[in-house]
């Protein structure tokens, strides 16, 4: 530490340092919705049944996703912990043993997709006009799955060391070649044939793979390297897979209820629904800061927890909370005023229009609780705490949401204002809940002096 850090004050070291790890994360956050969004317009230009049938794979991919980032909160969290205690060699058999769990968990979700893939696509709603191209993208995109949980959980393993800037590099190359490869495989150029749905997902796979191959890397020539043919520790695998369940459970729980959640907003009208997902996808930008901020506090919190320094966890979750809801509350401003003009850049239709209004400005309203919840979630799991965030998702998306929308929604005729009302709702009380939560967690821990 230089005598300038040495000379600062405690508050503004966290800050800085909550800064220096947050960034990085929220552009590529940034990046990768981006992405998203240009390889979407990229196949609609092939036709409404590729746009549908990408949309049935990726479903089942969301879930293989959720699976794999739970896998990487609990690797997170016990090499920040590790690294916070000065317990390197520990730190590097959660890393060892996290990346082995991402193979074998990749391995067997990869020959699921091959083996049972036109199963789980008609079960998810695909028709004989849709199959065919879902089960292109399913087959080389899931069937490649080892290669989504292996970046996945390297991407952690740099994250919890405090090392946000690598991901964020590698995550610009691997996004920027995710657009050029797939342009080029979808419609052709020169001698390489127009491969349309296949072409997207030869090009997703051959990214990641770079992706992956350059985190490999660079966790080999980190503090946490570690020889891959060696001897698994039981009590740190126990340990990894305690913190990763939870995580996996409360992923999954929110996927499920949201099936039904976006059934009941289908039943309000199509053009509702419609009118929300555009709102949502809208929103999804403003929000990456506070996804930024909960990653930094997630690394920090365990780090603290580490070397037992409690006064710093709290410092660490109320900064961090206190920047979220800042930003997150000016951007909620330019929301609110923007909303129109944002809105037309998805549709013309009038109706439409009014009802992305209308939610996008109740959304306005929601970002402080967005803020508090998400960051606190991402405190708690540093703290090695899954289960709450587990809890509050459930209770959220399955009481508060669903119920809301029935009353709120539909009951009441409120239509779309409902619906994001009901979600304002559910954020204000997740955040409650889990400052209870953390307040309570952080008494224990100082009269306790271990997590649990």
């Amino acid at each position: 530490m230089t005598k300038l850090n040495a000379d600062l004050p405690k508050d503004m070291q966290i800050q800085k340092r909550i800064i220096h790890l947050a960034l990085p994360t929220t552009v590529e956050n940034i990046l990768e919705t981006t992405v998203g969004f240009i390889d979407s317009l990229m196949v609609s230009k092939i036709g409404l049944f590729a746009v549908a049938g990408v949309g049935l794979a990726n479903a089942i991919l969301n879930v293989y996703i959720a699976i794999f980032i739970a896998l990487g909160i609990g690797t997170s969290s016990l090499i920040s912990r590790s690294i916070g205690a000065n317990n390197l060699e520990k730190a590097k058999q959660i890393a060892k043993q996290s990346l082995l769990l991402a193979i074998i968990s990749g391995l067997f979700l990869g020959i699921v997709s091959l083996v049972a893939g036109p199963q789980l696509l008609t079960i998810m709603g695909a028709t004989k006009e849709t199959l065919d191209s879902s089960l292109q993208f399913f087959s080389i995109v899931g069937g490649g799955a080892i290669v989504i949980a292996t970046m996945s959980t390297l991407g952690s393993m740099l994250r919890a060391i405090g090392d946000t800037k690598t991901p964020m590099k590698i995550g610009i190359i691997t996004n920027v070649l995710n657009v050029v490869v797939d342009y080029v495989l979808i419609f052709g150029v020169g001698p390489i044939p127009a491969l349309g749905v296949m072409g997207t997902a030869l090009g997703t796979l051959i990214a990641r793979s770079l992706g992956t191959i350059l985190l490999y890397r660079k966790v080999q020539h980190s503090v946490i390297a570690f020889p891959l043919f060696t001897r698994l520790n039981k009590s740190s695998f126990n340990e990894l897979l305690r913190i990763s369940f939870p995580a996996a459970l409360e992923r999954l729980v929110m996927r499920l209820g949201q099936v039904l959640y976006f059934g009941l907003i289908v039943a309000i009208g199509a053009k509702t629904y419609s009118a929300h997902t555009i709102a949502g996808s809208i929103e999804s930008f403003v929000y990456m800061p506070a996804y930024g901020l909960a990653t930094a506090a997630a690394t920090l919190t365990g780090m603290s927890i580490g070397k037992k320094d409690y006064d710093e966890t709290k410092r660490i979750a109320f900064l961090s909370v206190k920047y979220g809801v800042i930003i997150l509350s000016l951007l909620g401003i330019g929301l609110f005023i923007g909303s129109p003009i944002v809105a037309t850049l998805f549709t013309k239709d009038p109706e439409a229009l009014r009802q992305i209004v209308v939610a996008l400005r109740i959304d306005a309203f929601n970002q402080p609780g967005l803020a508090i919840s998400l960051i606190l979630a991402g405190v708690l799991q540093g703290m090695g705490d899954t289960k709450t965030p587990l809890y509050s998702t459930a209770f959220g998306m399955w009481v508060i949401r669903i119920v809301g929308v029935i009353v709120l929604g539909n009951s009441l005729n409120l239509g779309i204002a409902g619906v994001w009302l009901a979600i304002g709702i559910d954020l204000y009380t997740r955040s409650t809940f889990l400052s209870y939560r953390f307040k309570r967690n952080i008494r224990r821990l100082t009269k306790k002096g271990s997590p649990d």
